[in-house]
């Protein structure tokens, strides 16, 4: 018996999971829309992941920025600094940095609500009221985690690569002209759309994850903590598994 509640929980959780996000996909084309609360989840997530989005934005791009100069300054090609500033920039950092910011902030916050109002039973007395908790409470959430994704990862792009800049050009007395030349020998319009549409897929899961672990919540308060570091792991394990697969077929299209 034990064994079997021991294999037979993920698997629920697993068709659980889908069955969500597939009600959630269907909810999405489905009027009405919840425009309010749409408004509300995407500028709660935008102020919370604006500020530590932009500080890891640029000790990381500066770190990368830094030791590709070295590398390029001892074979005498310094001024391609701004290529792999691009590179790391637009390809990696740019949706990581985003996602880890919107897992670790904007994520948790909309488990955390969805798994309070969840032990309240708020979503029951939705039910009961005739109104469907996928799309009055889940599709908006998704959907304001992948927009605010979206332009968080062009922002990063930006302000990683002016950070780079400045670093390389003020610090490392490399060519102001020969670096930005550099950032598009390698890096085209191609690579940016891939890199947010990464930042996209990496938002709609986040959210959907989220509030999975919100409305499936069991134990009371402390299952509501519970799920909100569940949310925190199973976001970070399907960003890296994304990535894997999105960088892949990136090479690919821009082969």
């Amino acid at each position: 018996m034990v064994a079997s509640d021991v294999i037979s929980k993920p698997v629920r959780a697993f068709g659980g999971f889908y069955s969500m996000a597939l009600d959630t996909f269907v909810a999405m084309f489905q009027p009405p829309f919840a425009w309010r609360e749409f408004i509300s989840q995407a500028w709660f997530v935008a102020r919370v992941s604006i500020l530590p989005t932009l500080l890891l934005t640029i000790p990381y791009t500066v770190l990368l920025t830094f030791i590709e100069t070295i590398l390029l300054t001892e074979i005498g090609a310094s001024d391609f600094s701004g290529t792999g500033a691009a590179l790391g920039t637009v390809r990696q950092i740019g949706p990581i940095v985003t996602v880890l910011v919107v897992a670790g902030a904007g994520a948790t916050a909309m488990c955390a609500d969805l798994g309070a109002r969840t032990i309240r039973e708020e979503l029951d007395a939705l039910r009961v009221m005739g109104i469907n908790p996928i799309q009055a409470l889940v599709v908006p959430r998704v959907l304001a985690a992948m927009v605010v994704s979206l332009a968080l990862s062009a922002t990063v792009i930006l302000v990683g690569l002016s950070g780079a800049y400045f670093f390389v050009v003020y610090i490392q007395d490399v060519s102001p002209g020969a670096f930005a030349a550099g950032l598009t020998l390698i890096i085209g319009a191609t690579d940016v759309v891939i890199a947010l549409v990464k930042a996209a897929l990496f938002g709609l899961s986040a959210g959907l994850i989220a509030c999975y672990k919100g409305i499936s919540v069991r134990g009371g308060p402390a299952g509501v903590g519970n799920a909100v570091n569940e949310t925190v792991v199973f976001t970070f394990m399907a960003l890296f598994a994304i990535n894997i697969v999105a960088t892949a077929v990136a090479i690919k299209i821009t082969l």
